[in-house]
């Protein structure tokens, strides 16, 4: 866990707010992930928490990117003031493109924000990897918000060339996002670019590709953000992490 997240940890008795619908899949397997992966003989073993699940929040990424004048800021700190008046005591958000906004969203929050960005470049720090391969969206890629946090642990973030970028837009968006599934022969492009170019892990910056984990068994090789920000979130929680294959 990060220095931050172990500073403010919560008893086993608090609430978890999970910030979602940011797209709503992600969030349902998120929830799916923290549940299957607690250590629980029983339904009061698990975490309490509150899933709000705001799908109408704008696009991340075609604010970001300019496509849409559309800013989902507003929204997401309205839904962290819902959390709060639910008493939550921390929250996560289920998406690697709106960490974005993490510092704005952070400073309007009395409760502390799990930075799932944070969480996975500490992860891979302890596991002493040097070059990681990010693979999100254009969002996440344009604005590099992966590499401040790579930079405090002398790590090199590594993406994709503009084609495999493309590519895998096309995948988040016009397959997993509709429901579609996604080949492995549409995915293995991909990893293959991104193992010549020199990744040692490979981090699934967006929470849609932990869908395609999921789906397609990919292997250690490929780390999902997801699964990291879970594990980090059962340990906060005072609970033991089981069946993990990070």
């Amino acid at each position: 866990m990060s220095d931050i997240q172990t500073n403010q940890t919560p008893s086993s008795n608090q609430t978890l707010g999970i910030l979602g619908g940011l797209g709503p899949m992600a969030s349902a397997y998120f929830y799916e992930l923290l549940t299957a992966h607690t250590d629980a003989q029983c339904d009061q073993d698990h975490i309490d928490l509150v899933l709000s699940s705001h799908a109408q929040t704008p696009d991340r990424t075609a604010f970001i990117t300019g496509r849409s004048k559309e800013n989902p800021l507003q929204m997401m700190l309205q839904d962290i003031e819902k959390l709060e008046h639910w008493g939550v005591d921390m929250i996560a958000i289920p998406c690697n493109t709106a960490h974005y906004f993490y510092d704005a969203l952070q400073s309007h929050s009395h409760v502390p924000i799990i930075n799932i960005m944070e969480e996975n470049a500490h992860y891979l720090h302890e596991k002493k990897v040097s070059a990681v391969g990010i693979l999100a969206t254009d969002g996440t890629v344009r604005t590099h918000s992966y590499d401040r946090y790579m930079a405090q642990y002398q790590m090199t973030p590594i993406y994709p060339d503009a084609n495999h970028q493309e590519t895998l837009m096309s995948l988040i968006y016009d397959d997993i996002k509709k429901g579609r599934s996604v080949s492995k022969e549409a995915f293995l492009p991909i990893e293959h670019h991104m193992r010549a170019l020199g990744c040692e892990r490979v981090i699934l910056g967006c929470t849609e590709l932990s869908l395609l984990k999921k789906e397609m068994h990919l292997g250690n090789y490929f780390i999902d953000s997801m699964e990291v920000l879970a594990r980090s979130i059962i340990l906060a929680f005072g609970k033991r992490p089981i069946g993990f294959q990070l």
